[in-house]
């Protein structure tokens, strides 16, 4: 392992976060002197952001804690075109409306992990349709595009993943990679910003933008990346069975985010705690050691200091209090995610199945009659007799509702309205 004396890079190698640099003793050197400036993208897609995104998010805090400057780039422009890395197919053409909507939505979440302002560390958020929306396509072409050969954009994972498959890429979509790099350049002029980082399935779109700064600027500009995670069963970070975990309470509870790192696979405590809290490194190595019934004390740290960055203090505690009061004492606590059935319904009977379905316990009604037929599921915490049981209000409990079980962490309400 390298030896590195920037407080930025040591912490992020000693918790796992370096997966790729274009030059690590370069940059390192660089971080040593005094403060750079990095960004990371976020294309506007959706009106939040899911746990895929917390690990650049981490990266962008631990930038800002050891020294450095944090930008944050609202992707306005490159998400009217959409990225091609790591899909199958064209993404869905998004107005100019719902691109605002979503980039409004998404510049929620940074303000619980960054300090924003105007001092020399302070984080900015800017908006690359600032820049890319004015481009005349010429100039576009004469200056910039004549950097790239097509050789080598054939090359890119992106464009070789359609390719193979024999799927479509527009050429709208194959202009992505070219003003990825120019947003770096364009950083780079404005702002002298030198570091570009993300996921390593962008790994190709930041190599572009540290060429094409060397080539018209004459710029030492580097690329970071971290690891694409996914669990220790081989599942993909951020994705359920009900669905996306986002990082806002509107789209997800604050309590199902603290039940999903609750969760968490006993192999993977010490690389989440590392990654995604900021707990102190021997005390990850004291909990990751833990043995038998006492990982789950680690597990419920690692749910509290993760929600306590993405929801806050009170938030974390209430949502740890649910889940005592609802594991520990077999209460239907408030808190839980609850959907609304109308009485006049409930009274003429509705499929247990269904619940399940629509309280996200089950990702499809196939998936729910076989959490039944294995004994899976519950109703207000006895077993249910078969696939085709339903629910009637003389199931709702003295509190008014029906609590539904899947397995003995995943719970839900249904209330009668």
């Amino acid at each position: 392992m390298t030896t590195l004396t920037s407080d930025f890079l040591r912490t992020l190698q000693e918790r796992g976060f370096i997966h790729q640099c274009t030059d690590l003793a370069g940059l390192d050197e660089r971080a040593a002197k005094g403060p750079i400036i990095a960004y990371i993208g976020f294309d506007c897609t959706a009106d939040s952001l899911h746990v895929g995104s917390l690990l650049p998010i981490m990266m962008l805090r631990w930038l800002q804690k050891t020294g450095h400057k944090p930008i944050v780039l609202m992707g306005g422009g490159t998400t009217k075109i959409g990225d091609p890395s790591g899909k199958d197919e064209a993404r869905q053409l998004l107005t100019d409306e719902v691109i605002d909507a979503n980039m409004a939505g998404i510049k929620r979440i940074f303000g619980r992990y960054l300090t924003f302002g105007d001092g020399p560390t302070d984080a900015v958020m800017t908006n690359n349709a600032d820049w890319l929306d004015g481009l005349k396509y010429i100039p576009l072409l004469r200056d910039i595009g004549r950097h790239f050969t097509i050789n080598r954009m054939m090359t890119f994972e992106s464009v070789k993943l359609r390719l193979d498959r024999e799927q479509p890429l527009t050429f709208l979509e194959f202009n992505y990679m070219i003003l990825q790099a120019y947003d770096f350049v364009e950083l780079f002029r404005r702002e002298t910003c030198v570091l570009q980082m993300g996921g390593s399935d962008q790994w190709g779109n930041i190599i572009n933008g540290v060429e094409l700064g060397r080539r018209t600027d004459g710029a030492e500009l580097f690329g970071l990346t971290t690891p694409l995670l996914t669990t220790s069963s081989g599942a993909k970070m951020g994705k359920t069975a009900a669905g996306a975990v986002w990082l806002t309470a509107d789209k997800l509870s604050a309590y199902d985010f603290w039940q999903y790192w609750r969760n968490t696979e006993d192999a993977d405590v010490g690389r989440f705690l590392r990654l995604y809290t900021e707990l102190p490194l021997d005390e990850v190595a004291r909990l990751e050691a833990l043995q038998g019934a006492d990982i789950n004390e680690a597990k419920k740290i690692l749910a509290h200091e993760v929600t306590k960055l993405a929801h806050g203090e009170e938030a974390a505690l209430e949502a740890a209090e649910t889940a005592r009061r609802t594991f520990e004492q077999g209460a239907a606590a408030e808190g839980l995610p609850t959907i609304d059935l109308p009485r006049a319904e409930l009274e003429a009977g509705v499929a247990v199945v269904d619940l399940l379905v629509s309280a996200g316990l089950a990702a499809s009604k196939g998936e729910a009659r076989r959490l039944i037929k294995g004994a899976g599921a519950k109703m207000n915490d006895a077993a249910i007799p078969d696939e085709t049981a339903k629910a009637t209000a003389a199931d709702l409990n003295a509190d008014g509702v029906i609590k539904l079980s899947a397995g003995k962490k995943r719970h839900a309400l249904v209330k009668a309205v």
